[in-house]
């Protein structure tokens, strides 16, 4: 019982730390190793759930258990990716920080990679249960459109030099393709489509479930930590091409 209970309670752990390193700024030069560290001993833990705990699954068989890497990536992208979009909104209508403008290209890059990786997961698992490795299936179109727009808006911010110019039109690209998340998150059902609906608790086995969302968990920890310190990089670029001359090199990066 009390394994069925972990994730759960490793979520709540970690939604904790998110909070507090949010929230206590005096926290954040160690919350994020503290969830560093979790994401670490989660990730040498989850390969044991998801091949050995985790029971064979009666159509797919084996290759099923990709979902364990497939599903979160794809999961932590749909949550980066969308606060981009948020964080875009806001620089444009409520007000244009740097601080949201470094926290916004940080969201991107990590939304890609995850995103990216997901998307060639899925074709992985696409072959041993569709037989190709690709089809022009709505789902495995828009998800693939999505990675290709963002890799789009972080080329745009490294050939615009002007950092206002470079935010402003960054975070309109970013709105605009915020249009294609709704799309591929709904894909499945707007569209005629071989990719499988979203499963529940209530239609699969709590053995699959269980290592399903302590691998969500571990990506969370993951994600922030790869979140945060791409943030304080970006920050502290932006910080140094506003800087007066004597001032760059001296820029400290707000942890």
């Amino acid at each position: 019982m009390w394994v069925k209970a972990l994730p759960l309670t490793l979520l709540a752990i970690a939604v904790g730390l998110i909070v507090c390193h949010l929230a206590v700024p005096k926290t954040r030069t160690w919350v994020w190793k503290v969830l560093a560290a979790q994401a670490v001993l989660m990730f040498l833990v989850q390969p044991y759930f998801a091949l050995t705990w985790a029971p064979r699954e009666v159509m797919m068989g084996d290759p099923y258990r990709i979902i364990y890497m497939h599903v979160p990536h794809m999961f932590m992208a749909f949550l980066a990716l969308p606060l981009n979009v948020i964080l875009s909104v806001w620089y444009l209508v409520v007000k244009k920080s740097w601080a949201v403008d470094a926290l916004s290209e940080a969201l991107a890059e990590v939304g890609v990679y995850l995103g990216g990786v997901g998307w060639l997961l899925g074709s992985i698992w696409a072959k041993p249960t569709w037989g190709v490795y690709f089809s022009p299936d709505p789902r495995l179109i828009t998800a693939g459109i999505m990675v290709f727009l963002y890799l789009g808006y972080l080329t745009l911010r490294r050939l615009i030099e002007d950092p206002e110019k470079r935010a402003t039109w960054s975070a309109v690209v970013s709105i605009l393709a915020g249009a294609d998340l709704v799309l591929t998150w709904f894909a499945t059902k707007m569209f005629r489509s071989i990719h499988q609906l979203p499963s529940s608790p209530d239609t699969v086995d709590a053995q699959i479930v269980m290592p399903f969302r302590f691998s969500l968990v571990a990506f969370l920890c993951f994600m922030f930590v790869l979140v945060w310190h791409r943030y304080r990089l970006a920050l502290a670029l932006r910080k140094n091409e506003i800087a007066p001359p004597e001032a760059v090199g001296q820029t400290q990066v707000i942890a």
